[in-house]
Parts: structure tokens; C-alpha cells; sequence
């Protein structure tokens, strides 16, 4: 049913004071937030992303933290270049004079011989024949004498077997007798005679042994079984 125009706004205006007073009663919305207890419109689109802001203070440090663990020892290194020589350093004083050393010559003179003959003759220089050592050639067979090659302390010795009479010997250094023995011959017996001596020799001095005396002091023996026998050796050479 179509109402005429009239119609409609005389209600409306008869309405319209009734709704005022009604509304007076109602919450009034709040005008700061726009179409209130109004349907809202649709959702609108996200914004862009705002611009970074700056880089803020920065904190303040923090407490000392404890000492960690010693950790595992690396692998050694290159050796470095080798550096520049250093500056001399200061002059010592003297050292003390050292000892005398030896000689790096060896010195060497020995002998050790044998008696073949019996009853060698009385006064003149016995002859040792039978040799044990003789490798520098300084005791002459021939003579029976040792002859001084190096200069220094030797060493000399003898012991002979005596048989069927008496001995009497001695050892001689340059025409002069040095030392004696003497042993007495005991009958159905064989005895022993010794002696020995250190002599200091110069180059070229002799020394030989010989019986003295009478012709029935030169019991000396020797055989296949029994030996008489001279010997002599360089203790100590004169270095100087």
C-alpha cells in the first residue's frame, strides 16, 4: 500500500520527539571514537613496515668471568733465522799454566834375555844369547852389554840359577860396579841368586853384568829346565 508524501513526514515529525527523549536516556557514545554503536566498515590493508630504528647505547659491561681451563698445548713451531753475530765481549784474564803433559812420542826400551853357556868366564861381560825381547835392538849379544838409547830411569834385574859351585856376580853401569851378589853353592842342591836395581842412564851409557872375582865363584847354570836370565826396562824417559 503506496502512502502519499504528506503522509510519511507528519509522522516522522510526530516521531521525532519521542526518539529525541528516548535517546536523551540512552549511553551517549563516546565522540573521540568515530561511528560509535555504528556497524563497522570492513577491515582495512595492513600498513607498510615502519624504517629501522636507530642502534641504541651501548650496555654497560658485565662482571669478570672466571679463568677458563689451560687448553691443549700447540704443535712446536719453525725454528727462527739465525741472528747476527754479537759484540766481542770484554778480554779475560789470564788463565793458570797447565800441567805438563807427555809426550805424544811413545818411548820404548826394554830387553829380556837368556844365558846358554855354563860357567860363563869371570870379569869380563856375560853373554845372554837366548832372547825373549829384544825388539828395539838395544841389548848387543855379541857384547853383552845394553846400550842406552833414551836417557832416563831404568829398570834391571837378574835371577840365575846356580849348580855345582859358587856364584858371585855384579851389575855394572859405565866401568863401575853397582851392585853385588852372592850365593853359596850347596852340594846335591840347586839354589837361586837375584837382584834387581833402578838406574838413572844418559844416552850412551852401558850397563851389563859379570862374575868377579876367582874362577870358582862362577857357578851359573842354565839348560833345558833351567834358565838364567838378565833383563832391563825404560821406567821413565827424561822429557827435558
Amino acid at each position: 500500500m503506496r502512502c502519499p508524501p504528506g503522509f510519511l513526514l507528519c509522522s516522522l515529525l510526530l516521531v521525532a520527539p519521542h526518539c529525541t527523549e528516548v535517546a536523551a536516556e540512552e549511553v551517549q557514545p563516546d565522540p573521540k571514537t568515530p561511528c560509535a554503536n555504528w556497524m563497522g566498515g570492513a577491515p582495512g590493508y595492513p600498513g607498510h613496515n615502519g624504517l629501522p630504528g636507530r642502534d641504541g647505547k651501548d650496555g654497560q659491561d658485565g662482571l669478570k668471568g672466571e679463568k677458563g681451563d689451560k687448553g691443549v698445548q700447540g704443535p712446536k713451531g719453525d725454528q727462527g733465522e739465525k741472528g747476527s753475530p754479537g759484540q766481542d765481549g770484554p778480554r779475560g784474564f789470564p788463565g793458570q799454566p797447565g800441567q805438563k803433559g807427555e809426550s805424544v812420542f811413545v818411548y820404548r826400551s826394554a830387553f829380556s834375555v837368556g844365558l846358554t853357556e855354563r860357567a860363563p868366564p869371570p870379569n869380563v861381560p856375560i853373554r845372554f844369547s837366548k832372547i825373549f825381547y829384544n825388539e828395539q835392538s838395544h841389548y848387543d849379544t855379541s857384547t853383552g852389554k845394553f846400550l842406552c838409547n833414551i836417557p832416563g830411569t831404568y829398570y834391571f834385574a837378574y835371577h840365575l840359577t846356580v849348580y855345582l859351585m859358587d856364584v858371585k856376580v855384579s851389575l855394572y853401569k859405565k866401568d863401575k860396579a853397582v851392585i853385588f851378589t852372592y850365593d853359596q853353592f850347596q852340594k846335591n842342591n840347586v839354589d837361586q841368586a837375584s837382584s834387581s836395581v833402578l838406574l838413572h842412564l844418559s844416552t850412551g851409557d852401558e850397563v851389563w853384568l859379570q862374575v868377579y872375582g876367582e874362577e870358582g865363584k862362577n857357578g851359573i847354570y842354565a839348560d833345558n829346565i833351567n834358565d838364567s836370565i838378565f833383563m832391563g826396562f825404560l821406567l821413565y824417559p827424561d822429557l827435558d
